[in-house]
Order: C-alpha cells, then structure tokens, then sequence
C-alpha cells in the first residue's frame, strides 16, 4: 500500500519542513492541488526536489486544457531533472470549477469531448519527449473519462465527490477493467477519519463527517487504527485501489492508522 500527502504550502521554511517531515513519516509522494487559490504547484514541488531525496512529487492534478502540451513538456522534463525522476504527472480534464479559472487565464475551454482530446494529446506529448517518462496519474470520474484514461494512464484516481460510496467506487473501476487488460492501479483521496474531516470540507462544502457517515462515503475511514487499516488492505485486494492520499491536517489523525499498515505490511 502506497501513501502520499497533500501539503498546503504556507511559507517557503514551513514548506521545506512540511515535505522532509511527510518524507522521513513515510509518505511515498507529496501532492499539491493545481488551482488559483493556491500557489502553483510545479515551482513548489521543484523546491520540494531540492530538499528531498526519495519522496516522490506529483501535482493534484494539473488540468490539461489549461497548458499548451509543448509547455508542459518542458516542465515536466525540468521536474524529472530536478527530481532525479521523481516526478510524476498528476493529469485531467478540469474540475467542475475549472471553466471559471480558464477564463481567469484567458484559455479556451472546450466541450468534454475536447478536453479529453487535448489530455489524450498532452500525456502522448510527454511520453514521447521526456526521459525517464514520467509515471502517469489520471484523474477521472465519468464512464467516457474512465474509459479514456484506460487507455494511457499508469495509474487512475477516482475523482469523485467526498460522499461517494463504496459501490460508486466499485462501478468505476468495473468501467477501467472493462476498457483495458492491464493491470491499472487506482488511488482515492481521504476526506474524513471518525470525526474529523478537514476544515476546508466545512467552510466550502458545508459537509460533516456526521453527514458523511450517514451518506456512507467511502472515503471517510473509522477512527481505530485496526479497522480502518482492514479495510484499506481489503480495498487494495478487491478493488486495486493501492494508494492513499492524505491531506495534510488529517496527518496528525491518520497515523496511527499510516503505522499500523506498515505494520501488518511488515508482518506479512
């Protein structure tokens, strides 16, 4: 089971000290959101690359309609150089609320059917001019962006809302299975661990972990260490979902949990 983090940068020193500490904890990737409410992420994980030396760097996801691909090309390879290949390229469409910061940017924003077509171009354009590749990580919710992301992903997140169920879950990567017959990873994002669910969840989304649970999100996980780590280990084997993403005011709760699975890791 892999576990990466997401660090919201908040200085230049809490930044260095926030991505060594995720390092030396265990964490295998540090994550930063791509939007226009927080800083860019690919000058913060190439300052993350300075200071680190195993934790591997991945944006949350860039979107692709909003980066020409010959310019993301060129990033990426500066990352992958900075790194020592340690990158890796978080990669979508767009979230719901990325047509408002295209327009921010003065970038043209297409149908769905043309943003899936300017991803599918950016990942071939990366793949065909960067060495090492990086690992490719795509983000996808819908059956026609499950079903594209089949095609060219390494690795797929399942993008979908905080409450979303286990049999939400089970349905998207059964749309994957059913477009490719490679093996693909997938990873989901923590939003809640017994009562706590992060701060932003509150204030823009109004939601609870009270209103989670009743929801029966998949993504809120029980407060003690054993279970939660059972089912972890359980959805890694029925599902392939093999990889955790942490936001990082939920580090402090999750890890207990983040050592019981490298514990019972260990003893198998």
């Amino acid at each position: 089971m892999k576990f990466g983090m997401i660090v919201t940068p908040r200085s230049g020193a809490q930044w260095v000290d926030a991505v060594r500490a995720a390092e030396k904890q265990g964490y295998r990737t540090i994550l930063l959101p791509d939007t226009l409410y927080t800083p860019s992420p690919l000058p913060m994980l190439a300052a993350a690359a300075a200071v680190t030396g195993t934790v591997r760097l991945r944006p949350n996801v860039l979107a692709a309609p909003l980066r020409h691909s010959a310019a993301l090309v060129r990033e990426v390879a500066a990352l992958q150089l900075l790194s020592d290949g340690r990158f890796e390229l978080g990669i979508g469409v767009g979230r719901p609320d990325a047509a408002g910061e295209a327009e921010r940017l003065g970038m043209p924003w297409g149908s769905a059917q043309g943003r899936r077509e300017q991803l599918l171009e950016a990942v071939a354009a990366v793949r065909a001019a960067v060495d090492p590749t990086p690992e490719i990580v795509v983000a996808a919710s819908g059956p026609r962006m499950l079903a594209a992301a089949a095609q060219i992903a390494d690795r797929i997140v399942l993008a979908t809302q905080p409450g979303a169920t286990e049999t939400e879950w089970a349905e998207m990567v059964r749309v994957v299975r059913e477009n490719t017959d490679r093996d693909i990873p997938f990873t989901h994002q923590l939003f809640g661990i017994g009562d706590r669910v992060p701060f932003w969840l509150e204030k823009h989304l109004g939601l609870t972990a009270d209103g989670l649970r009743d929801a029966g999100a998949a993504a809120l996980l029980p407060e003690d260490p054993a279970e939660a780590a059972d089912l972890i280990e359980y959805r890694r084997e029925k599902y392939g979902i093999d990889e955790l993403v942490v936001p990082d005011e939920l580090a402090r709760d999750f890890a207990p949990i983040l050592h019981r699975c490298d514990t019972s890791a260990a003893d198998r």
